[in-house]
């Protein structure tokens, strides 16, 4: 036999049992008590059997009332919290932010955020991924992550940016290089550095490796790397400090080498920055988790600048 019973039903079905009365329970659920006596008629006939038995001064479950009150508290309670759990993600209070961030964006932006974020939202649970450009613009389209922390996307309508810092590539060398060393009065290095010392490169297609071959190209140069790196701007550092060569990175990413014996250099001719900042699909709505996060970000990223400024 299949029953029909609705949430309502059941709820004045626990009232009526808790306190024992109609008029009591019908005051409890806010309904009048002939509204309340109509909904258990409903439920009985329903059911095909008697509920409660009414009594000049009370009101006592019968055989099958007694059956079926742990089954309609227990149905109600888990309602209830459900829609408690739901009420906490609406407002921001709990749920899962997924982010995939590029490699640079590590130690400058994202680290960064996400703890300021749990400190004050400890009920939010983070997702993180390190990937390249090309992949977290996968993901986001795949519905795998709700923000990408990256260059700034192809304006062919699939994607919203919205922009945080400009990143300058600049030269990464050991910080007792002659390079390093070089008399401010000497000027800025230009990329043609590049044709006189090893060369530590990332991998192709990656953002850093795609802003590096554009400038050698303005540059008017040609340069093989003598190694490469596959997704791990930390990896390229230590093999930079090791001697192995020069490398030119991102400036956000010199956070990240936690190198002391390495140093950066600015270069010119052509200066080359990306702009980074947060991406999403156009057209999807967000949580108010990921939407505050993103807010988060943006006070991180404007610090960063702010503090860039004053050096």
């Amino acid at each position: 036999m299949r029953i029909h019973l609705g949430l309502r039903q059941l709820e004045a079905i626990v009232a009526i049992a808790s306190s024992g009365s109609f008029s009591s329970a019908a005051d409890s659920l806010h309904v009048s008590q002939p509204a309340l006596s109509r909904t258990i008629r409903l439920a009985e006939e329903s059911l095909g059997a008697r509920l409660f038995d009414r009594g000049a001064r009370n009101v006592t479950l019968t055989a099958a009332g007694a059956e079926l009150l742990p089954v309609a508290r227990r149905i109600v309670m888990e309602f209830n919290d459900s829609l408690g759990e739901l009420a906490q993600f609406i407002e921001g209070r709990r749920g899962r932010v997924r982010i995939a961030g590029l490699p640079s964006t590590e130690q400058s932006l994202l680290m960064q955020a996400v703890a300021a974020f749990s400190h004050a939202h400890p009920g939010i649970e983070f997702l993180l991924q390190l990937e390249d450009a090309k992949v977290i613009l996968q993901k986001l389209e795949a519905g795998e992550i709700d923000i990408g922390l990256t260059v700034q996307p192809p304006p062919d309508g699939r994607f919203s940016y919205k922009h945080l810092y400009d990143d300058e590539f600049m030269l990464v060398c050991r910080a007792d290089s002659p390079l390093a060393l070089q008399a401010p009065t000497a000027g800025p290095l230009t990329w043609q550095v590049l044709e006189r010392h090893p060369f530590v490169a990332a991998t192709p297609g990656t953002s850093t490796r795609n802003t590096t071959d554009a400038a050698l190209m303005r540059a008017g140069i040609t340069v093989r790397p003598a190694h490469e790196v596959a997704g791990n701007l930390r990896l390229i550092g230590s093999m930079v400090a090791a001697g192995l060569g020069v490398s030119v990175l991102p400036a956000s990413a010199f956070d990240g080498l936690d190198q002391p014996q390495l140093a950066v250099r600015r270069l010119h001719k052509p200066r080359m920055r990306r702009k980074v900042g947060i991406v999403t699909m156009a057209g999807r709505t967000l949580s108010t988790t990921a939407v505050d996060f993103m807010a988060q970000l943006s006070r991180v990223a404007l610090g960063r600048v702010a503090a860039q400024s004053g050096d």
